[in-house]
């Protein structure tokens, strides 16, 4: 079986190679950093912008009562931000464009504001040598749309999407060569739709809370529908236009566990392959072959919508690379009971139990498993075809306001950075990497409870002030191609007196 060549083959690796620098990687291999609009624009109710359903959830009170009204104002900061990635060394800044910014009724006139905002940002990167990798869609449709026809649930959005790639494409698309239409494809409508703990907030008992609308057994399944079709549908409009003349690439992003059996048995090995079918192969399955994996067509059976021949032919290859998200790896475990229900969710039809691989000293930060990262990379490889691949997220939480002296996050880049190479050696085709993120945002789980940053933002500062970390200084030493190795902690602690212990 395939799993237990992958199983084996990855058993002999270690924890990432331990002594590495930039110049191991290709000459083309980017690296960067990451963000979203709604995470760190702010300015939410200046210019033009309408609300997307992002604003809605949050102002609902779903995330520690915070919200991204003002978040790190990178509306009015960007030109300082650049300075801060060029300083840093950074090759890449991964952003989402607003929606509800460019076009605030989710059609139609396009607010000039909003796209004098954007074209300043990617003149202010490119100028500074930084490459934009562009995110259409980053948790935050149009609440307009939203209103009018239940947004991602309706086919009608494939239209209204496709039209608003296609005004990012004639206005940015001749300095923008990286397009991604969708982020986190698979949590997007898990958390949205089925569970309910994202925005739209759609979901039904018992399978979420707090929803006032939706249905978790059919929900999940309709929007990820369209969210492919909508996706091929703007793929095929910029193949058509602007590709030949932009010599551009474009994607889709998606959330990604590396999943290892709990025991031994058949049971839990089937679970894990189950539960890869319904986590990558829900979404990279038809933009390869065309169509669901079979696991996901006899468990699901008639709530799974049937792509045409039409449709299965539009979506089938309308990628050029593949985005991935990664951040820990997770134990499966075959849970057969929860497939004992009439009325199921999409969570339920997995019929897995996961838990997390933890560190032993803390329940907070994550577990730092390299091999989980090239686990990933290895079974696209092997199962996909090896076709190009950007890792668009990957990072350590962190509690805020703990320390500038971020050593588990300093760890984590080094242990995923170094398996990434070895993955990288041992024939993946990925082509760049993104650390999420630059900056100390407003996060997507728990508003400014936790961190993942390379710069801390001082929230009590008026001026939000930017402060860097150790883990920028360590990133900034990376890509300008310095040797790093486990002693490049210790020669990190000699110029320790840069950064002050506590935020106090």
């Amino acid at each position: 079986m395939l799993r237990l060549v992958l199983l084996t083959s990855l058993a002999a690796l270690v924890l990432g190679t331990d002594t590495f620098s930039r110049d191991d990687f290709p000459p083309d291999f980017v690296f960067g950093a990451a963000s979203s609009a709604y995470q760190v624009e702010g300015a939410a109710n200046l210019d033009g912008r309408t609300p997307s359903i992002w604003d809605t959830f949050a102002h609902a009170g779903n995330m520690h009562g915070a919200s991204g009204d003002i978040a790190c104002d990178g509306y009015h900061k960007y030109k300082e931000d650049v300075q801060l990635m060029k300083d840093t060394g950074l090759e890449a800044y991964r952003f989402s464009i607003s929606w509800s910014r460019l076009i605030p009724n989710g059609r139609g006139a396009v607010n000039q504001k909003g796209l004098q905002y954007y074209n300043n940002l990617i003149n202010e990167l490119i100028s500074h040598g930084i490459q934009p990798h562009v995110t259409l869609h980053h948790t935050d449709l149009p609440q307009a749309l939203e209103d009018e026809y239940g947004g991602w649930v309706s086919q009608k959005i494939v239209k209204d999407f496709t039209a608003y790639a296609n005004v990012c494409f004639r206005n940015f698309g001749d300095r923008v060569s990286y397009w991604t239409t969708m982020n986190e494809a698979n949590v997007f409508v898990l958390g949205g739709y089925d569970i309910g703990f994202l925005p739209p907030q759609r979901c039904s008992p018992p399978y979420g809370d707090n929803c006032s609308t939706g249905n978790s057994s059919t929900e999940p399944y309709m929007a990820a529908h369209h969210i492919l079709l909508a996706h091929a549908s703007a793929t095929r409009l910029y193949r058509k236009r602007y590709q030949d003349m932009q010599h551009g690439v474009i994607g889709l992003n998606v959330f990604s566990y590396w999943f290892v059996p709990l025991t031994n048995n058949t049971e839990d090995k089937i679970a894990t392959q189950r539960a890869n079918d319904f986590y990558l192969g829900w979404f990279v399955n038809p933009l390869v072959f065309g169509d669901y994996p079979q696991t996901l067509k006899k468990i699901v059976g008639s709530r799974l919508p049937s792509f045409t021949f039409a449709e299965s032919s539009q979506v089938k290859g309308s990628f050029d690379f593949i985005g991935v998200n990664h951040y820990v790896t997770m134990y499966v475990k075959d849970n057969p009971s929860s497939v004992n229900t009439e009325d199921r969710d999409a969570v339920a039809d997995m019929a897995v139990q996961l838990t997390s691989i933890r560190n032993d000293t803390s329940t907070f930060e994550y577990a730092i498993v390299p091999w989980g990262l090239q686990g990933i990379l290895e079974y696209i490889k092997q199962v996909y075809g090896n076709p190009p691949v950007y890792v668009h997220e990957n990072g350590q939480r962190t509690r805020r306001n703990s320390t500038l002296e971020d050593w588990p996050r300093v760890k984590y880049l080094h242990g995923y950075i170094g398996g990434l190479l070895d993955a990288v050696r041992n024939g993946s085709n990925t082509r760049g990497y993104f650390t999420w993120s630059f900056l100390d945002l407003f996060e997507m789980l728990d508003g400014y409870e936790s961190s993942y940053g390379l710069y801390f933002v001082d929230l009590d500062d008026p001026d939000l002030k930017r402060q860097p970390k150790l883990s920028a200084h360590w990133y900034s030493n990376f890509l300008k191609g310095k040797n790093i190795s486990s002693d490049g902690y210790i020669e990190l602690q000699k110029n320790i007196s840069a950064v002050s212990t506590n935020f106090q």
